[in-house]
């Protein structure tokens, strides 16, 4: 038998920011029929860029990220800002965080970030034919260090731990779904 939908009894409204909202499910369990809170985390859509230069080498970020408490290697990435389109978001997101700007972006794909708490899809895409146009435009709350790794290395980084953000590592799944590559 396949799971059913559980129907929301009610919805409340929780803390929000600027990124997300916090919304509260009462809903009805389809097998037993109790009442059970689900908290949702309602957050627009999010972009990931990988970036590689004519030397193929990707453009990584370095940044300190508050929910491990740890300095974390990722790809530039952020959200699509109200208004805009995922490509629009990607193109500004490379910008800011690296000061490069994509000749060409392709669309890879997207994934949910975490169904069980967001609403929100993560879409990649490729940039290529990179120029550097700036230093980057980084928001107050980033503090960011670019750094060129070479393409070849990032399947062994992602074995040894080296990236661990999981949009990042399925970005580049999507990398290698879209080149073919089996790693």
């Amino acid at each position: 038998m396949e799971p059913k939908p559980w129907p929301v009894i009610k919805s409340r409204r929780g803390p929000a920011n600027r990124i997300f909202s916090l919304r509260i499910d009462t809903t009805t369990a389809p097998h037993s029929g109790k009442e059970h809170d689900f908290y949702i985390i309602e957050t627009p859509d999010w972009v990931n860029i990988i970036p590689v230069t004519d030397d193929n080498q990707v453009v990584f970020v370095k940044q300190f990220r508050h929910g491990t408490k740890e300095v974390t290697l990722e790809i530039p990435g952020g959200v699509v800002e109200r208004g805009d389109t995922p490509e629009e978001s990607a193109r500004r997101e490379l910008l800011e965080e690296t000061g490069y700007c994509a000749g060409s972006l392709k669309f890879l794909g997207a994934v949910d970030a975490n169904p069980a708490i967001f609403t929100n899809k993560c879409h990649t895409y490729l940039a290529t034919n990179l120029k550097k146009i700036n230093g980057g435009d980084f928001d107050e709350t980033e503090d960011i260090k670019i750094e060129h790794i070479p393409l070849e290395a990032v399947p062994k980084l992602i074995r040894e731990g080296g990236i661990t953000n999981s949009l990042v590592v399925v970005a580049f799944y999507w990398y290698g779904a879209a080149s073919g590559a089996s790693e």
